[in-house]
């Protein structure tokens, strides 16, 4: 039977390791589900009171939990199914057509990604596929398709908003003048990741995305009802009861070494299905690459870094270790 992508002979030696018993195995957890605390965004155009409580709420969520969701977030239920059906018939391509070096869309070298070339142990591969595309690259001219093109520039317009919202009141609410933020995060500096997680054969031994945090200040995401998405509150991992209404609002590293860990950045994965695919969009709130991350508290907890320098330094240690350090390596 051909997979697409072509998973069981690109890792054959790391699936049959596990075949003949190697002890490499994803720890089995009993894994509790949990409802994210949920949001009505709504609220913040209600009068003072109201308006307050809301921000509270959301500042509340980023440091006990580290995600939230949201409702009446102001992107359309229109923008966000036709977000899903361009994004299904993306993936539904020949490998062949999606793995080319300039592929079929025109975006960039690199775009186009799948599995963990890195990976020297099941725990390290990621069961999926994705697109990670620079807002800069989406343009209808680009000449690829121009309902797809069309219907991710919508999105990322309104989920722009979106973001900058959120990280204004969360800067506000520990102390820090927002304009950083407007600032440093441009739409030019955002990403777009469409996720598709094939179903696996194996799913007790692959994680569709490896436990990890994300590095960059926002990170919101439209998921299907699916669900797979799993993180970690209190020492213990919680499966994430899906919400087709919602969007899924989850801090990043650079909000919680900007916010001297008053925001938490919490590891997060996805679980591997074996009889059904899932899609999720991710959009990512980056600053610039020379943007300089200092905490406004002091004694700060992290020195002072640029982002360039973090994602380098990340890209180093998966390279180097095949997992993520992140934030322990920027410690005072």
């Amino acid at each position: 039977m051909d997979v697409d992508p072509p998973f069981p002979q690109t890792y054959k030696t790391l699936l049959e390791k596990t075949r003949k018993g190697a002890t490499d195995h994803k720890d089995v957890d009993i894994i509790e589900e949990c409802e994210l605390p949920l949001i009505d965004l709504g609220r913040l155009n209600l009068k003072n009171l109201e308006k307050e409580k809301c921000e509270t709420e959301i500042a509340r969520a980023s440091q006990e939990w580290g995600f939230f969701q949201v409702v009446n977030h102001g992107i359309s239920r229109e923008i966000l199914d036709k977000m899903r059906s361009e994004q299904v018939k993306v993936f539904k391509q020949p490998f062949i057509e999606k793995s080319k070096e300039e592929n079929f869309l025109n975006f960039s070298r690199g775009t186009y990604r799948w599995g963990t070339p890195t990976a020297t142990c099941l725990k390290q591969l990621s069961w999926s596929e994705a697109f990670h595309i620079p807002l800069s690259e989406i343009q209808v001219s680009n000449g690829f398709s121009t309902a797809l093109s069309s219907t991710m520039e919508q999105f990322a317009t309104t989920v722009t908003n979106l973001a900058q919202k959120l990280a204004e009141i969360l800067a506000e609410k520990f102390g820090c003048k927002s304009d950083f933020i407007k600032e440093n995060c441009l739409s030019s500096t955002c990403y777009l990741r469409m996720n598709r997680y094939p179903p696996c054969p194996i799913p007790s031994e692959v994680f569709g995305l490896m436990p990890h945090t994300d590095s960059d200040f926002l990170t919101i995401l439209h998921q299907d009802e699916v669900g797979g998405l799993q993180l970690v509150k209190d020492g213990k991992w919680f499966a994430v009861k899906p919400n087709s209404e919602a969007l899924i609002i989850n801090i990043g590293d650079l909000f919680q070494a900007w916010s001297n860990d008053v925001y938490k950045s919490v590891d997060h994965r996805v679980v591997t299905n074996p009889r059904v695919e899932r899609f999720s969009t991710a959009y990512f709130f980056c600053p610039s690459y020379d943007t300089v991350i200092q905490s406004c508290y002091e004694p700060s907890v992290y020195r002072k870094f640029s982002f360039k320098e973090y994602r380098q330094q990340v890209q180093e240690d998966v390279q180097k270790l095949g997992y993520k350090i992140g934030l322990p390596r920027f410690l005072v």
